[in-house]
């Protein structure tokens, strides 16, 4: 029995050690390595740079008041399209009182003179009827007196302005009312009624009431980096993606490219606009984000590959082609116009011809 034992404990560790063999040499053993290969394809080559930037409206102005006071009515809101002289706003005085105590002193005085003019016309007329006193002395009394008499409205007329910011000459015109300079849409309205506003001078931007644009003329403004600026030129396609509409494409025309950059985070930047092609499906808002594919040149339809199975030796282009399985061959091709990704083929190649991927070197699964 014993000896029965030993022979099975020897087969077995003459069976480890023959598997360990085995074993070993499996693992040591290299793997053949399978390429795939790829064909020509044909696509649409497009070679582009790309701008950041925003959509905003061609014209965009801040309805400003032409007198300072308190915001009495407000009759738009944001969102609401409005005509060129449809009212905005309705501006109440507060008037300056140094001011309006010089006005009314102004008027006190106007009133003495004119009333004193007065009687001495009336005196000096009747002399005249009665020939008491030659014409000469009547034209200049009766001068006086119309003198009083304009300084008097005059002097009226200003304290209704300084008062009420319009006076009896003007009529129903009046800049207490703020009107809309352009045709277009409400984008903003910052204050309430109630609120202080500051008139528009030659020292002061004034207070913005309103904001209004032109929602149906759209421009993209974005800036393009100094490396690619020297690519671009005015009349340029532009392929706008809108961060808030992500399923729509828009075009647009290259209108402008700034003749002086600004360094921005260490980079000169060139600011850029073009004109945006709208669509009646698509409503852009002012502000929206974008970015701009500058289509610097492309091919339509052509045979292209991936760039990165070329072989570049000596300035010239090669690829290897499958001649048998798995068996490659080098052969000199001449390409044309690169995206980045695809690079299009124009002699060397035939429809059809397998090309190594070098990139696929994965061995084949068990």
């Amino acid at each position: 029995m014993k000896k029965i034992m030993k022979w099975v404990l020897g087969l077995a560790l003459v069976g480890l050690f023959i598997y360990t063999i085995w074993f070993l040499y499996q693992k040591s053993e290299q793997k053949p390595v399978v390429f795939k290969t790829i064909e020509m394809v044909k696509t649409n080559i497009i070679k582009k740079t790309v701008a950041t930037g925003s959509v905003v409206p061609r014209r965009e102005v801040n309805i400003k008041p032409q007198v300072s006071g308190i915001i009495e009515k407000i009759y738009v809101v944001a969102g609401q399209k409005v005509r060129k002289g449809d009212m905005i706003a309705q501006i109440r005085i507060i008037p300056n009182m140094i001011n309006l105590a010089n006005a009314e002193s102004r008027v006190n005085r106007a009133k003495l003179a004119y009333e004193n003019a007065k009687i001495e016309f009336e005196r000096t007329q009747k002399l005249f009827e009665d020939k008491l006193i030659s014409l000469a002395d009547f034209q200049t009394v009766r001068l006086a007196f119309n003198n009083s008499k304009e300084e008097l409205d005059a002097a009226e007329n200003n304290i209704q302005l300084i008062r009420e910011g319009v006076s009896k000459s003007s009529g129903k015109s009046t800049n207490t009312i703020v009107r809309s300079t352009i045709e277009g849409m409400v984008l903003d309205v910052p204050l309430k009624e109630g609120s202080s506003v500051i008139e528009s001078n030659t020292f002061n931007e004034g207070t913005t009431i309103a904001t209004v644009a032109d929602m149906g003329e759209m421009i993209f403004e974005g800036k393009v980096d100094e490396s690619e600026v020297g690519k671009i030129k005015p009349g340029m396609e532009l392929i706008l993606t809108v961060g808030a509409i992500d399923s729509d494409k828009f075009k647009a025309w290259l209108e402008y490219i700034a003749p002086k950059g600004v360094k921005e985070n260490g980079a000169i930047q060139f600011q850029i606009k073009a004109k945006v092609e709208l669509k009646k499906s698509s409503f852009l808002r002012a502000g929206y984000s974008a970015n701009a594919d500058i289509v610097l040149d492309r091919r339509d339809s052509v045979f292209a590959i991936p760039e990165s199975v070329l072989i570049f030796e000596n300035e010239k282009t090669f690829v290897e082609v499958e001649k048998s399985n798995q068996v490659f061959e080098k052969l000199e091709i001449k390409r044309g116009l690169s995206d980045g990704i695809n690079i299009e083929i124009i002699d060397g190649l035939k429809p059809g011809m397998k090309i190594k991927d070098p990139n696929s070197n994965n061995p084949p699964t068990p």
